[in-house]
């Protein structure tokens, strides 16, 4: 029921990930960030739980593949988890468990890993993984063509009510937190819309809670 992908900069500066879903709030409980570490995502019957473990693992030092074995080792129901993991080096690593929901599927770059369950398609990963290679910009928007060419090669089975962005850089908060919690629209297309109206405040907002005092203007009215 849903379709997701973790990927960093080719710095290793940032870390996200996008996803999108037929469950209502698929980001509020599937991706999981932490600055100068790493970006996880959590499905298929999800336990919000192993996202933030699998980050601890990595800020240990260790590799994707190794992080997602150490955590899933100590769960009893590994079997029915989807989970999708990238650190600051190293390839991405993925783990699908044999309980997977419907068509299950998933593929990785050298900086990003996607996959997804109740797929439309088998073709679904592979799609998002080639997006997110061929697209430019910022991590934001390489992130959401990934999550537009996985829509576009069907998605979900059923219909996509849900997506988010999540990322994360150089301070202990999310830069970037966006969510469509409900639409009988389409989220990923909503998302992209807040995404460009945000995009350009990013640096605005990490200024005003570093140096308030030279923080730019909020231009509402009221504001001096």
């Amino acid at each position: 029921m849903t379709f997701s992908i973790v990927a960093r900069s080719a710095d290793a500066r940032l870390f996200g990930a996008a996803i999108a879903s037929s469950s209502p709030a698929v980001a509020a409980r599937c991706v999981h960030g932490r600055a100068g570490v790493g970006a996880v995502a959590t499905q298929n019957i999800t336990d919000p739980s192993l996202g933030p473990h699998v980050l601890d693992v990595l800020g240990r030092g260790l590799k994707a593949r190794a992080a997602l074995d150490e955590v899933l080792s100590a769960t009893p129901f590994a079997a029915y988890r989807q989970l999708l993991a990238i650190g600051s080096e190293g390839p991405p690593a993925i783990h699908s468990g044999a309980h997977g929901l419907g068509v299950v599927n998933a593929a990785a770059g050298a900086d990003a890993a996607a996959a997804g369950n109740l797929l439309a398609s088998p073709a679904v990963p592979a799609a998002m993984i080639t997006a997110f290679e061929a697209a430019r910009g910022h991590l934001g928007d390489c992130l959401l063509q990934a999550l537009r060419a996985g829509l576009g090669m069907g998605g979900e089975a059923g219909p996509v009510h849900s997506a988010g962005l999540l990322i994360v850089r150089d301070v202990s908060w999310p830069i970037v937190d966006l969510r469509v919690d409900w639409t009988d629209g389409d989220p990923v297309a909503a998302l992209g819309t807040i995404w460009q109206l945000y995009a350009p405040q990013i640096d605005d907002y990490v200024r005003r809670a570093i140096d308030p005092g030279r923080a730019p203007s909020y231009g509402v009215p009221g504001d001096l």
